[in-house]
């Protein structure tokens, strides 16, 4: 990727961008401070107060700025800035999601931070998250919040069994039945959710697609015998059934945080709610550990989280003070705030300090992130989960073969790639 651009350039891309109908409907002044639209899509309830708190602490350090904050719910936001993009109304600032921002990009509907205020110290974020904010070699978005799946488990329990964290899929089958002999509890209940699922194609070295290749590769021998794992941790001693219902993720959750069940996969955007539950009234009883290993000795899970984006139709103040902002709520000492009052995963190394790390379930949510993979720059990425979601629900219910199931995903993912081959 791009270190930087030439300031020359940066000037010419914002005078070009001005062109464009602004994006902030704002009513600014000629001489007022510039309103800045800030769509932010976190939890309104857990995590927003602590982002609107550091909205107000920007502000008074710089008066010239006023920032609108909106939240908008995770499940609108794709939808309604794709709409509001193409019509050149679009909020100044997006908490794009890390899957949104190749499609946005490719729309160019973000601007190229490469060089920017924004971006002026990008050796400071992880590089595997800025890899997954580049799109054809610029970079669309400064990490804000990071995230993978992990193995989290119930030390106390374990402890009871006599077991220790598995490393493969074998030794959390066998864990798994011991914790059910020696304590009464399921040792694990799995997930029918296609994200939940991806852990068990990194596990034999492969994906749904094969990007460089452009090869759909989602019903091949080796996702095949990925998904067979995936199947095989629904049925056994200390398994769990698979939940079919529209519930299964708080029915699984809520079973995990009050000890009736010793392990799940979960991603650390639940740390908050882990500790709400009375086997984890003592922080440390939370074990996380990197998602077992599949067959070919290969281990680890997507990497979620969001980007802060800027708007490419805004005009050049409003991207000025856009790029001030993002800089901002990405530092070191917010990212710092951020993680100490909502329990997220900082972005940049030098975020955990050691009161970040005090909270175990951010540290241990830290050792795993070295083991999660960055999705591919794919616009579709993302979508291509949506197919799977339906058809692996129907696989675990029994509905239909895994062959079929699968068959049926590879097609409707075709449509999505017209240009992949299978």
């Amino acid at each position: 990727m791009r270190r930087g651009i030439a300031a020359t350039a940066l000037v010419a891309s914002l005078a070009l961008a001005a062109t464009a109908c602004g994006g902030s409907d704002s009513g600014d002044s000629a001489d007022g401070p510039v309103t800045l639209t800030w769509w932010d899509t976190s939890n309104a309830t857990n995590e927003a107060p602590t982002y609107q708190a550091l909205v107000k602490e920007f502000e008074a350090a710089n008066k010239d700025i006023k920032v609108k904050y909106v939240n908008v719910p995770f499940d609108q936001a794709q939808n309604k800035f794709d709409t509001a993009a193409g019509s050149k109304g679009a909020p100044d600032i997006l908490r794009s999601e890390v899957g949104w921002t190749p499609a946005f990009a490719k729309k160019s509907y973000f601007l190229p931070l490469d060089g920017t205020e924004a971006l002026a110290e990008q050796d400071k974020f992880k590089p595997n998250l800025i890899e997954q904010a580049t799109y054809e070699g610029k970079v669309y978005g400064v990490p804000f919040t990071t995230d993978t799946l992990a193995l989290v488990y119930n030390k106390e329990l374990f402890e009871k069994a006599g077991v220790e964290a598995p490393k493969t899929w074998d030794d959390l089958k066998k864990a798994a039945a011991t914790i059910k002999d020696k304590t009464g509890v399921d040792g694990y209940w799995g997930s029918t959710q296609a994200y939940y699922a991806q852990p068990f194609l990194y596990g034999e070295g492969t994906d749904t697609v094969d990007v460089e290749g452009k090869k759909i590769t989602v019903a091949g021998a080796e996702a095949k015998k990925g998904y067979q794992t995936w199947q095989s941790l629904f049925d056994g001693k200390g398994l769990h059934k698979a939940d079919t219902t529209a519930d299964a993720y708080a029915h699984i959750q809520e079973a995990f945080v009050n000890g009736k069940v010793a392990a799940i996969m979960q991603g650390p955007w639940e740390i908050t709610n882990f500790y709400k539950g009375s086997a984890f009234k003592n922080k440390n009883n939370l074990g996380i550990a990197t998602v077992p290993a599949g067959s070919s000795g290969k281990a680890g899970a997507p990497t979620g989280g969001h980007n802060l984006s800027v708007y490419a139709g805004s005009d050049e103040a409003h991207q000025k003070a856009a790029l001030k902002f993002v800089k901002f709520m990405t530092s070191a000492k917010a990212q710092e705030t951020i993680a100490l009052k909502n329990s997220t995963l900082p972005t940049r190394d030098d975020a955990y300090t050691a009161a970040v790390k005090a909270d175990p379930g951010i540290a241990g949510y830290q050792t795993v992130l070295s083991s999660a993979q960055p999705r591919p720059a794919l616009p579709e990425y993302s979508s291509l989960w949506g197919p799977l979601d339906t058809e692996l629900l129907k696989i675990a219910g029994g509905k239909v073969s895994l062959d079929k199931g699968l068959s049926t995903a590879e097609t409707a993912i075709a449509k999505l790639v017209p240009d992949f081959s299978k």
